[in-house]
Formats: C-alpha cells, sequence, structure tokens
C-alpha cells in the first residue's frame, strides 16, 4: 500500500508535471499566430510578446476567452521571462534577436519564453502540492515521511545532506521535495 509520500511523489513526477505543462505550452505555441519573421518596432515588440505571454498562460490554465487582457501586465512578466534568460537587459537583447533575425530570431525569443513558463508554472504547482501535504502532517509523520525519504532516495542526493544524521535534509525537507522531479527528470534524460 502506497504511503502519504509515495502519494505526493507520484503525484510530483515530471510526467504529471513538468511534461504536462510543457505539452499544454507547446500547443499553445503552436497555435499562436505568427504573421511575420521579424519585428522592428518597439511598441510592435512588447505587444506581440504580451500577447504571446496572454496567450500561453491561458492555454497552461485552460482558461476560456474571458482571460484579462492588459497588454502592461502581461509584457512586464515577459520582460522579467526574458531577463532571467538573456540577463539583466534581456528584453533589449530579446529586442535585438526578434529585429535582426540573428541567434534565432523571433521563434527563439517565443521559445525562450515560453520553455521559461513552462518551467515556472510547473514548479509553482510542484510547490503548491508539495507545502499541502506538509502542512497537513502532524509532527510526528513529518519526521517519518523525512526518514522513510532517505531510506528510499537518499543514494539520488549529495552526501552533505544525507551524512551524520541527515541533520540538513531534515530541516529543509520540503525544498528537498521540491528538486525531487528534476532529479528524476535529469535521471530520465540520462536514460535515453
Amino acid at each position: 500500500m502506497p504511503t502519504k509520500l509515495d502519494i505526493l511523489l507520484e503525484a510530483i513526477d515530471p510526467s504529471r508535471t513538468f511534461d504536462q505543462v510543457s505539452a499544454r505550452v507547446d500547443q499553445a505555441v503552436n497555435s499562436f499566430a505568427m504573421q511575420r519573421a521579424a519585428i522592428e518596432d518597439w511598441d510592435e515588440y512588447e505587444s506581440f510578446l504580451a500577447d504571446f505571454y496572454r496567450h500561453v498562460e491561458t492555454a497552461i490554465f485552460r482558461m476560456g476567452p474571458g482571460a484579462p487582457d492588459d497588454r502592461e501586465f502581461y509584457w512586464t512578466r515577459c520582460s522579467n521571462l526574458l531577463k532571467n534568460a538573456f540577463g539583466p537587459s534581456g528584453y533589449k537583447a530579446a529586442f535585438e534577436m526578434t529585429r535582426t533575425g540573428k541567434e534565432g530570431g523571433l521563434y527563439r525569443v517565443l521559445k525562450t519564453v515560453a520553455d521559461q513558463m513552462a518551467e515556472e508554472y510547473a514548479q509553482n504547482e510542484i510547490s503548491g502540492r508539495i507545502y499541502d501535504y506538509w502542512n497537513r502532517l502532524t509532527t510526528d509523520e513529518q519526521v517519518a515521511a523525512t526518514d522513510e525519504y532517505i531510506n528510499k532516495y537518499g543514494h539520488l542526493l549529495p552526501a552533505e545532506l544525507t551524512e551524520g544524521s541527515a541533520a540538513r535534509l531534515k530541516a529543509n525537507f520540503p525544498k528537498v521535495l521540491e528538486e525531487h522531479p528534476k532529479i528524476i527528470r535529469r535521471m530520465r534524460r540520462v536514460g535515453r
């Protein structure tokens, strides 16, 4: 019979989180109408990326046609992702890519935004499930879950987390659980 921890780990498995969110994002990218391969006007660039961000987010959350249409809101969120991907002036670097068509051009910028969104939303989903699980446990159940995880998955973790009484792991167990799907995803990629 599966334990509460087993049920959680199944729920946050990459095939149920990262893969499913990525599939919805890919579908959104493929259904987004792209009229041209380059954009040379800054205002058009902002509007286009804001519309793209909104389109992808609507697909991720499976929202209907009544989704908010605040371009400034979506542009701000999109530009933050571009900063994460391309550095402090990432939104400017991305504009140069869309303007010139170099380094993958507009398609690479859109794909980068989409990939960042998929990663972020999958991670948010994972974190929500973990903290819901963790907060429902008693203190004794939390200790038992940590010990169970060490017994089943300790071999996948760096030695500094599991050495001695595994105090670092026990003190940060929800954070360790947040990394678990990433570890599993990396292991599956190695096997391919």
